[in-house]
């Protein structure tokens, strides 16, 4: 496996979510910079049922946590193992800043984003990142700034 290769699925490995709260399935793009993640939203996703019946919409919020799970939690948690932060494993991505958060389009079951996350800093365990959603034809969907904080909780 080609180096690029083998750190974007470390980075995979390394995000702490899981289904059925995890919106990435792939890590296209990897750097001390940016990061191109997708995710397909799949028609049987829970939230569907409620979010319209009939007519089902992908959640704004969701689309928020998919760009963060992106650009902040897999870019952080890369940055801090590059580095050579310990226990990086043990480290739980919290969400610190949500600004000028813009949709601009919606998103159906089915339908594969793009999310893309250029980093503006990362100081003290703190990133703070640019992210923009778009479709698979390069439709922007939302876009905005996001950052997070990687810490470790200890189990209660």
């Amino acid at each position: 496996m080609a180096a690029d290769a083998l750190l974007r699925t470390r980075g995979l490995e390394a995000l702490p979510h899981r289904p059925p709260f995890r919106f990435v399935d792939d890590i296209h793009e990897l750097d001390e910079n940016r990061i191109v993640g997708s995710y397909r939203f799949r028609a049987d996703e829970s939230f569907y049922a409620g979010h319209f019946p009939g007519r089902p919409v992908t959640p704004g919020v969701i689309l928020v946590e998919a760009m963060a799970q992106v650009g902040v939690v897999a870019l952080g948690l890369y940055l801090a193992m590059m580095a050579g932060r310990e226990g990086t494993g043990a480290l739980t991505t919290l969400f610190t800043l949500a600004e000028n958060i813009e949709f601009k389009g919606i998103v159906r079951p089915g339908e594969r984003v793009v999310t893309t996350g250029e980093k503006i800093y990362f100081r003290r365990g703190t990133l703070k990142s640019r992210v923009a959603m778009t479709r698979e034809n390069g439709e922007e969907v939302c876009s905005g700034v996001l950052a997070g904080m990687g810490v470790v909780i200890h189990e209660a």
